[in-house]
C-alpha cells in the first residue's frame, strides 16, 4: 500500500495567537522532550505497518520551526530510519514563524532536506499584525521571507484577509513584490472559544467577498494563478503535499492529533484522528473511521471542488456506483443552470463565481442529497 504523503504534527508554538484554534501550545522543555521520543516510536511504527517512502513530508502546527536544530535533527532522523532517505524526495515542507529562523537556521534547515518553508506572516502591516496578535513586525516578516529566497528555498506565504481596517492589496503587493512564487490567502475566521470569539471579534461578510476577489486579480498579475480556493501559485510552484489532500489520494499522519486516510478497513478507506497530546503521549490508539459510499462522495466533492482542476466526476462515479445527478439531482441541475459548476471533458468544476460561493453550494449538496444506497436499489 503506498500513501503518497506524511503529516506530522508540532504542537508547541512561541506565542498563542487569539484567531488560532489548533492544537498547539507553549513549549515546555520536559513536554518537547517526551514529544521528540514518542514521535520517534511512532514514526517506527507507522513506517513498520507502512514502509513505502512518502513523496511529499509535511511538518505542520503549531510552528514547527520553533523545534531547536537538536529536536528537528532527532525527528528528521527517526523519519529516514523509518522511511530511508527517500522520505520527502519530492517535496518538504516546514511551517515557520519569520522570528524562528536567519540565514543560519535555513542553511540547517536545508541541510536536513527541508525544500519548502510555509511562512506565517499574515500581514504586511503592523497595525493588522497587532491586531492579529503576532510577535513580529512587517519588517521583520518581510525580511524573514527574503532570506528564504535567498536561501534558495521555495516559500509559501500565508496572508489572512478581512480583518478589520486592514489594506489587503498592500498587503498583498508588498508580499508578491518579494518575488514570492506562491501565496496561501486566508480570510480571517473566529472560531468558537478563541479568544477572538470570546472577545466579540466579527469579520465583515462584504469585505470578506471583496478580498476573495482583489486577491485574484492583484495575484494574476505577479503570474499567480489561483489554483485552489486559497492558494495561488506560478506554475510548477503548487504545493504536491497539499495536492495529495485535494485529489482524495492516501496520507500519513504522526503526532498529537494528525489525521491520515488510507485505503484499509473497506472499499472507500478509512480516516484515522490521534488523540491530543496527554493521551497521545500515553500511546492511546487513533480514532478510526470506516467511510461510506456517501462519505466518500462528500469528502470528494468538498476537497476536489476547492481546485483548478475539480473533480473526475466519471471516475467517482464508478467508485461509489451511483450517478450525481440521480444522488441530488435538484442541487445539481440548480448549480450548473447558475453557472456555479461546470461539466466538461467527464470532470465537475467550479466556476470562479462557484469558488466564491463554494461553502454554500456544498451545504446546499448536503441537504439535497439521497443515500447511495437507495439510489442503488433505484
Amino acid at each position: 500500500m503506498v500513501a503518497p504523503a506524511l503529516y506530522v504534527h508540532v504542537p508547541f508554538c512561541p506565542s498563542i495567537c487569539p484567531y488560532c484554534d489548533f492544537h498547539k501550545m507553549l513549549r515546555n522543555e520536559g513536554l518537547v522532550a517526551r514529544y521528540v521520543e514518542r514521535l520517534e516510536a511512532e514514526a517506527a511504527a507507522v513506517s513498520a505497518a507502512f514502509p513505502e517512502s512518502p513523496a511529499t513530508v509535511y511538518f505542520g502546527g503549531g510552528t514547527p520551526s520553533h523545534l531547536t536544530d537538536a529536536e528537528l535533527t532527532s525527528v528528521f532522523s527517526a523519519l529516514r530510519r523509518g522511511w530511508g532517505a527517500g522520505a520527502g524526495r519530492a517535496e518538504t515542507t516546514l511551517e515557520a514563524d519569520p522570528l524562528t529562523f536567519d540565514e543560519r537556521r535555513l542553511a540547517a534547515l536545508r541541510a536536513l532536506g527541508v525544500t519548502r518553508l510555509s511562512i506565517g506572516l499574515q500581514s504586511a502591516d503592523d497595525a493588522t499584525l497587532r491586531f492579529l496578535g503576532r510577535v513580529h513586525d512587517a519588517a521583520a516578516g518581510l525580511e524573514a521571507v527574503a532570506l528564504a529566497l535567498e536561501a534558495g528555498l521555495r516559500a509559501n506565504v500565508d496572508v489572512i484577509m478581512a480583518v478589520p481596517g486592514q489594506d489587503v492589496e498592500r498587503d498583498l503587493r508588498r508580499v508578491a513584490d518579494l518575488g514570492v512564487r506562491h501565496v496561501s490567502v486566508y480570510s480571517l475566521t473566529v472560531e468558537p472559544g478563541t479568544p477572538f470569539a470570546r472577545r466579540g471579534v466579527r469579520v465583515d461578510p462584504e469585505a470578506d467577498a471583496d478580498a476573495f476577489e482583489l486577491a485574484g486579480s492583484v495575484l494574476a498579475e505577479y503570474g499567480l494563478q489561483r489554483y485552489e480556493v486559497s492558494n495561488f501559485a506560478a506554475p510548477g510552484e503548487e504545493s504536491l503535499h497539499n495536492l495529495t489532500y485535494w485529489r482524495g489520494e492516501p496520507y500519513l499522519g504522526i503526532g498529537p492529533s494528525a489525521s491520515a486516510y488510507l485505503p484499509v478497513g473497506g472499499p472507500f478507506g478509512t480516516r484515522y484522528k490521534n488523540p491530543p497530546i496527554k493521551a497521545w503521549l500515553a500511546g492511546e490508539t487513533p480514532e478510526a473511521e470506516a467511510l461510506s459510499a456517501d462519505d466518500y462522495l462528500l469528502e470528494r466533492l468538498m476537497t476536489g471542488l476547492r481546485t483548478r482542476e475539480g473533480v473526475d466526476l466519471e471516475g467517482l462515479e464508478r467508485r461509489v456506483g451511483a450517478k450525481l445527478a440521480n444522488v441530488a439531482p435538484a442541487w445539481l441541475r440548480d448549480v450548473t443552470r447558475h453557472a456555479l459548476l461546470e461539466r466538461t471533458d467527464g470532470r465537475l468544476r467550479a466556476t470562479p463565481a462557484g469558488l466564491e460561493r463554494l461553502d454554500g453550494v456544498l451545504r446546499a449538496f448536503v441537504g439535497s442529497r439521497t443515500a447511495i444506497a437507495a439510489d442503488r436499489r433505484a
